[in-house]
């Protein structure tokens, strides 16, 4: 969700909760929305170049399963990656997005669609990598389960309620038994259990978050994330609309969230995502209201999480979005909105320092969500106004290396390579 003010002339000052798709059973709104930004769909000609597999009546081919194996003495394979959007968004997808990347170059080529997935902004991979989890992005939130098989067909499971409006972000408890949500618009974070197959069960709690009062220019709280520590012992949810961080401890037998801790960041300052260092004693914290990136101290035992001063984000306006860290814990990444820029930051001080190296085109518009290849090798950024997807080369030194062309998928707001 973007809660951001006036960013370009022209543009209307949107409010929380403004612009979120109708329900399933509601008719989509007739004009484009704040996140409903310009983008093609994917050609059709190239959907139809990709090869169809076998697949049974229930499922529907797509090309996310592990590609086959590369012959002894290759140095390239291609890997798969998926791609949330709006489904109900002018120019938006059909639903979750395929497509493969080359490992070798860095060119990514599209594949089918996954289709019967409502709004898939935001996509969460079952640690088993058998099944991939959806927000439904709309009044009535949702989230969906999607099961991959190896024979590269894939299932839809089903969907179940959130008990909120507006889902942006939602993971897998390190356990793969319980499902985490976070619902922006009304301000909740949700709990469903998962099944052996990946199926969703019913609900198991939901926490509205009440208090503190939400920050200047905010009507009320929006949870913008939830996330477990690399412990697997707390939940974190970020909430933009209350400037605040709230820690919870999940009874891993019932299923349910207890707080045990919060971290004030500076009023309007807008906490969007965090991301852990893997060492799991500090994590980064981008402020999409102010600009600012926060680097925070974090207690495994206690779950307090200590953040410092907003520090910079390598540009003098924007709205940043999202950390990445990389796996060796030496370098982090940050999107920025606006300048459209990807800042690089070396990690210092066991992961409690980040020093700004420089920034560098993101080659798109809006980069709304960053990843990072499995092996750590690739940076990928889903850019939603452009409509594309744009990859980088990570070198030795942390630096980025434009790879190939940008990919066109509608509405690209969401970007997840597959093992």
């Amino acid at each position: 969700m973007n809660a951001v003010p006036n960013a370009a002339p022209g543009r209307p000052t949107p409010t929380p909760g403004a612009g979120l798709p109708a329900s399933p059973a509601s008719p989509a709104p007739a004009h484009p929305s704040r996140r409903s930004l310009l983008g093609g769909l994917l050609a059709g000609a190239a959907l139809a170049a990709t090869p169809a597999l076998a697949a049974p009546a229930h499922a529907t081919p797509h090309p996310a399963s592990p590609p086959a194996p590369t012959p002894p003495g290759s140095p390239r394979a291609t890997r798969p990656l998926l791609l949330g959007t709006y489904t109900s968004d002018e120019g938006g997808g059909t639903g979750i997005g395929t497509a493969a990347y080359d490992t070798g170059t860095g060119a990514i080529t599209p594949g089918p669609v996954i289709t019967g997935v409502e709004n898939p902004s935001y996509l969460a991979l079952h640690p088993s990598g058998s099944t991939v989890y959806a927000v439904a992005e709309q009044d009535a939130g949702a989230v969906t389960a999607v099961a991959l098989a190896p024979d590269g067909t894939y299932e839809v499971l089903g969907t179940r309620p959130t008990g909120g409006s507006g889902p942006t972000h939602l993971s897998v408890h390190p356990s793969g038994r319980w499902l985490l949500s976070a619902n922006y618009t009304s301000g909740s974070v949700a709990v469903h259990p998962v099944a052996e197959d990946g199926s969703l069960g019913e609900r198991t709690d939901l926490v509205t978050h009440s208090s503190p009062p939400p920050g200047p220019g905010q009507s009320g709280p929006h949870a913008h994330q939830i996330v477990t520590s690399p412990d697997g012992g707390h939940v974190l949810a970020v909430d933009l609309g209350t400037d605040t961080v709230y820690t919870y401890r999940l009874d891993e037998t019932a299923g349910t969230l207890t707080e045990v801790s919060r971290a004030a960041l500076a009023p309007g300052s807008g906490p969007r995502h965090l991301a852990f260092h893997p060492g799991g004693r500090s994590a980064y914290l981008a402020c999409e209201l102010d600009n600012t990136a926060v680097v925070c101290a974090y207690d495994p035992e206690t779950g307090t999480l200590t953040p410092g001063p907003g520090r910079s984000t390598g540009t003098d306006t924007g709205y940043p979005a999202q950390f990445v860290v990389t796996g060796d814990g030496s370098y982090a990444y940050l999107a920025n909105r606006g300048p459209n820029t990807l800042t690089r930051y070396a990690v210092e001080d066991d992961g409690a320092a980040l020093r700004l190296l420089d920034t560098v085109p993101v080659g798109g518009d809006w980069p709304r969500q960053l990843a990072l290849s499995p092996d750590g090798s690739m940076l990928f950024a889903a850019n939603q106004r452009s409509s594309t997807v744009t990859a980088f080369r990570v070198g030795s030194d942390g630096s980025l290396t434009p790879a190939g062309d940008p990919l066109p998928a509608p509405v690209a707001v969401c970007v997840l390579p597959l093992p």
